[in-house]
């Protein structure tokens, strides 16, 4: 049974089929719920995962545009993890009997405190806690993961967060695949021309606040000689110690870019027969910064 639920909470009896016409295997079951905020509006991206006893995945996804999930598990004992960005996550168990149906009604995730923001100051990328990836899809093949290897980053937190300021230098020939061939292709005047443009660089232009640990950082970013402005989807993680005791902060980032609008034509090296990864890059920041000394 979970534990303490806030809202009202529905039960069905063994045996009741909950939606007519989606099948159910004779050994599951099925486990429902609906998410919502404190003045019971729905959470409709609230994510949910159930785990088994041994702390397996077996299900997982998004609530509906409603805050309801529903899913078909094998009968047994599970966990159940509700979260929403910005809000207290809760974990319970909830036991699934063959063809019968786990309804736990309505649940209401409680708003979360933000996690502290770093002090006022000059504060800067600690490069051996942090990385800058990208995931592209190659061209009738597989996705290409990489990262950049060399790097270095400034932020200067303002008093309010909102006038903060992040400056990003990135050494484009430290390009990574994995395959040397690919990665001195990526270096050359086909994709990053690294010989005429040797860094890229993001200058923020605004911090904006999403709700809870969500922030927009906006800028422009400046690759192979063009600069567009960019979004980075931005997680704050909050504070914690090094090993030395030094005060840092985490994020996580993400955005995507399109090669076409930084001049990095594909087609051309299509038409010449050549394998390129596709139109779209999708970059992962995962940073720590510590006070500038």
């Amino acid at each position: 049974m979970f534990g303490r639920w806030l809202g009202n909470r529905t039960n069905r009896a063994k045996g009741t089929h909950p939606a007519p016409g989606l099948p159910i295997p004779p050994s599951g079951g099925m486990v429902s719920c609906r998410v919502l905020d404190p003045v019971n509006e729905p959470l409709r991206h609230a994510e949910f995962t159930v785990t088994d006893a041994q702390g397996r995945r077996v299900v997982g996804g998004e609530a509906d545009p409603f805050g309801s999930f529903v899913a078909t598990v094998p009968a047994g004992e599970y966990r159940l993890a509700v979260s929403a960005d910005g809000y207290t996550p809760y974990r319970g168990s909830v036991t699934v009997a063959e063809h019968g149906h786990a309804a736990i009604g309505d649940l209401t995730l409680q708003v979360a405190s933000p996690p502290a923001l770093p002090e006022p100051g000059d504060w800067e990328m600690e490069p051996m806690h942090s990385s800058i990836a990208f995931t592209a899809r190659h061209i009738g093949l597989a996705r290409i993961h990489g990262r950049f290897d060399t790097f270095a980053g400034a932020v200067r937190i303002a008093e309010r967060m909102e006038e903060s300021a992040m400056h990003v230098v990135i050494d484009a020939a430290s390009i990574d695949t994995k395959v040397k061939m690919r990665d001195d292709h990526l270096r050359s005047a086909d994709f990053l021309d690294v010989g005429r443009y040797p860094t890229l660089e993001f200058y923020s232009d605004r911090f904006t606040h999403r709700g809870g640990s969500r922030w927009a950082v906006t800028g422009a970013l400046s690759l192979h000689g063009v600069t567009r402005t960019v979004t980075l989807d931005t997680e704050y993680l909050g504070l914690g110690s090094g090993m030395e005791n030094e005060t840092r902060a985490a994020c996580r980032a993400t955005t995507e870019l399109h090669r076409d609008d930084f001049t990095v034509s594909w087609q051309t090296m299509l038409a010449r027969g050549i394998a390129v990864v596709g139109p779209s890059i999708r970059i992962d920041l995962d940073v720590q910064i510590v006070p500038k000394t």
